[in-house]
C-alpha cells in the first residue's frame, strides 16, 4: 500500500499526519510525505520518505495554514503530481487542505482528512448549543462555497445541485478529541470518527530543554505553560501576560507559535521560546494557558494538566467552551480583568478540576489514536465502509 501524507505544513497539521504515517509504515506500508522544506526535519526524524513540494514547482506558502484559502491550486497541482509519481493508493491530509480533496477526486483515490479535536462543521441536533447553530451553518456554507470556487479555478465542473453531504469531510474525517468535547446531543455526519489524540512531535533537544528548565529552577516558582496562537486581529496578549507574571507567585514559559513581536516586560518571570515541541515543557508545568487550539489542548490533557482558555478564533470558539463544559478548563476573558494570574490563583488548588483533567487525559491516551486512524486508512483503501466498530487491539499488515 502506497500512502501519501499531504497535510498543511504547520506543526498542528503536519505532526498528526506523521503520527499516522509512522503507524502505517510500521505495518508495512510505503509512506511518503509531500511538503515544503520546513517539513523535512520532522519527516526525517519519523523515517518517512519525503517529496519536496518545491520540486513540483510549489511555493512554500502553498502549504501554510495562513494561506490555506488562497493557495489551493498550488496544493492541488503538487499533490496530484506527487500522488501519480508514487502510485498512491490513499491520501492522508489535514482539514483546510482543499487541494488534497480535489486531487483525490481527479485521480479517484480515498482521502482521509485529519480534523481538529472537535467537529467544527454543521451537524444535526445543534439547537441546544449556546452559540446559535447558524454560526456552524454559515461557517460550513462559506467553506463549501470557497471549495467550489477552487474547483472552478482548476477547471473542474461544479458539483451538481443534488450532490449531498459535506465534501470537506472526504472519505473519512478523523477527530482527535473525545465525544465529551462535542456538544451534548450532537449527531455528527456519517464518515466522521473520533480516533483520539495524534500527539507525535519531534524530540526535544536535551541541551535546549536543560537551558530552559535550569532558568525555571533558578526562579523557583510554580510554572504555567503558555501557548500563543494566531490572534485573528485581536489585541496582543502581552500586556496581560506581563501583568500576570511580574512580581506574582507564578512564572511562565511562553511558546510563541505563529505569533510575532514578543514583548516580555523587564523583570517579568517569563521564558519566551519558539520550539517545534511542547510536551516536555508541559510536563514541567502545572497549568497551561492557551487560546484553545487542538495541539496544545490535547498535549495538555494527555498529561493530565488543567487548562485556562482564551478563545479568539474559529476552532477555539468550539473547543474552548467544550473544555470548560467538560470541567477540564477555566475560561479567561480577553481583558485585563481578571488577569490570568487571578484565574490561576483560584484554580491552582481546586482538586476536582485536576481530577477531571487527569481522567479525560487517561481516556484519550487509551484510545491509541494512531492505531485507530491507521485502521480507518486501511479500511478505506480496501473499499469497505468505515465504521466506529473497528477493533483497537488489531494491527493488520499493510504489505499485501
Amino acid at each position: 500500500m502506497n500512502v501519501l501524507l499531504c497535510p498543511l505544513s504547520d506543526p498542528g497539521y503536519l505532526y498528526p499526519a506523521i503520527d499516522i504515517g509512522r503507524e502505517l509504515r510500521h505495518r508495512g506500508a510505503n509512506v511518503y510525505a509531500v511538503g515544503p522544506a520546513n517539513s523535512v526535519p520532522p519527516a526525517a526524524e519519523a523515517a518517512l520518505s519525503f517529496l519536496p513540494a518545491e520540486d513540483y514547482g510549489a511555493e512554500r506558502s502553498s502549504f501554510m495554514a495562513a494561506y490555506w484559502s488562497r493557495k489551493v491550486p498550488g496544493q492541488y497541482q503538487t499533490i496530484l503530481r506527487a500522488a501519480r509519481d508514487i502510485k498512491a493508493d490513499v491520501l492522508v491530509t489535514s482539514i483546510l487542505c482543499q487541494g488534497a480533496l480535489l486531487a483525490a477526486e481527479v485521480i479517484d483515490l480515498p482521502v482521509i482528512v485529519i480534523g481538529f479535536a472537535a467537529h467544527i462543521w454543521a451537524y444535526q441536533n445543534a439547537n441546544g448549543e449556546p452559540a446559535h447553530p447558524a454560526v456552524r451553518v454559515f461557517r460550513t456554507r462559506s467553506m463549501i462555497h470557497g471549495f467550489e470556487e477552487s474547483r472552478e479555478q482548476i477547471g473542474l465542473t461544479p458539483r451538481t445541485s443534488g450532490t449531498g453531504g459535506n465534501p470537506l469531510i472526504g472519505t473519512a474525517l478523523l477527530l482527535r478529541g473525545d465525544p465529551v468535547l462535542e456538544h451534548p446531543g450532537a449527531i455528527l455526519p456519517d464518515h466522521v470518527h473520533h480516533v483520539g489524540p495524534l500527539t507525535w512531535e519531534p524530540s526535544a533537544q536535551s541541551e535546549q530543554l536543560t537551558e530552559i528548565t535550569d532558568r525555571l529552577d533558578r526562579v523557583g516558582k510554580p510554572v504555567a505553560y503558555v501557548h500563543l496562537g494566531r490572534f485573528f486581529g485581536k489585541t496582543s496578549a502581552w500586556p496581560r501576560l506581563n501583568a500576570a507574571f511580574t512580581g506574582g507567585p507564578f512564572q511562565a514559559v511562553v511558546e510563541l507559535g505563529r505569533t510575532h513581536d514578543p514583548q516580555p516586560a523587564q523583570g517579568a518571570d517569563l521564558v519566551v521560546v519558539r520550539k517545534p515541541w511542547m510536551g516536555p515543557l508541559i510536563d514541567r508545568a502545572e497549568f497551561v494557558l492557551t487560546d484553545g487550539t487542538s495541539a496544545p489542548v490535547l498535549q495538555t490533557l494527555v498529561r493530565g494538566r488543567p487548562l485556562g482558555i482564551s478563545p479568539v478564533g474559529s476552532e477555539n470558539m468550539v473547543l474552548g467552551p467544550a473544555c470548560v463544559r467538560a470541567g477540564v478548563a477555566v475560561y479567561i476573558p480577553n481583558s485585563m480583568h481578571p488577569t490570568p494570574v487571578d484565574v490561576l490563583r483560584s484554580a491552582w488548588r481546586h482538586t476536582p478540576f485536576r481530577v477531571r483533567a487527569g481522567a479525560l487525559g487517561q481516556r484519550l491516551t487509551k484510545t491509541n489514536g494512531s492505531r485507530r486512524a491507521a485502521d480507518i486508512v486501511q479500511t478505506a483503501v480496501n473499499g469497505r465502509p468505515v465504521t466506529e466498530a473497528l477493533h483497537l487491539d488489531q494491527r493488520p499488515s499493510c504489505t499485501a
